[in-house]
């Protein structure tokens, strides 16, 4: 069984999106990230990032007890290599789509996700319009990496449909709150389309729909206090005793 520790984000659902798609039986353990889920102990010895998703295998290939991945490229890579779907078995197109996998991993995710962070900040915070414009044009050069590359084939990475479209898929769907006009990228839309219309991506998609956090319902102490949890963090120390002499 697949234990994936999970919240509905983009990076989420690519996790899903591929489980659906390969027609495996997991289990969904709720990782509510809007309230600190993330930085429990219990956690942190599957994930030292502290950030979902994160896979367990409680039956690996090797047989030698649970097996945990963590990174959402890093989990697709794996569940990719398990099941033998959806990832080319010949060099050169493996790593083609290991290319696009970390490109969408160092580019589109983290920038896209900033752009969104800088988007919701409020007045309080400072002038965000430098943040909001450079992120926001960043976004905006992705859709048109993506846009050329899909000029003249049908998916990422030629004419089969892998991971490489799995992962990148989720962080497109909100192209309207990206400040994007999708009309604007023709062969991309072309493919988002086709993608949107898939019943896996679909189910992927809707996991964990009824997770959600009221924010309405706190005090303002309790909210002053999540904040203070969920943002600037800063590293996490080490135990003083127990470890390898420094």
């Amino acid at each position: 069984m697949l234990d994936l520790h999970y919240w509905p984000t983009p990076n989420g659902k690519k996790v899903t999106i591929q489980l659906e798609e390969c027609g495996l039986e997991y289990n969904v353990v709720e990782c509510n990230i809007g309230k600190g889920d993330q930085f429990t102990d219990e956690f942190l010895t599957i994930n030292p990032n502290n950030r979902m998703p994160a896979l367990v295998d409680h039956a690996p290939e090797d047989g030698k007890g649970p097996l945990s991945v963590f990174e959402s490229g890093a989990i697709m890579l794996y569940i990719a290599e398990k099941t033998g779907q959806f990832m080319p078995s010949d060099a050169r197109g493996k790593y083609d789509v290991i290319q696009w996998v970390m490109w969408q991993m160092a580019n589109q995710g983290p920038k896209t996700g900033e752009c969104g962070h800088f988007k919701r900040l409020g007045d309080g915070e400072g002038d965000q319009s430098y943040a909001i414009r450079r992120f926001t044009d960043e976004v905006n050069r992705f859709y048109g990496v993506l846009n050329n590359q899909l000029y003249n084939q049908r998916y990422l990475c030629g004419d089969e449909y892998t991971i490489a479209d799995m992962i990148c898929y989720p962080w497109t769907v909100n192209w309207e709150g990206q400040g994007q006009d999708i009309n604007e990228f023709k062969y991309f839309k072309r493919w988002f389309e086709e993608l949107s219309e898939r019943p896996a991506v679909q189910r992927g998609m809707n996991v964990g729909s009824d997770m959600n956090n009221d924010y309405s319902k706190l005090s303002a102490e309790e909210i002053d206090a999540l904040r203070k949890l969920l943002y600037n963090q800063r590293a996490r120390p080490a135990p003083e005793t127990g470890g390898l002499e420094a």
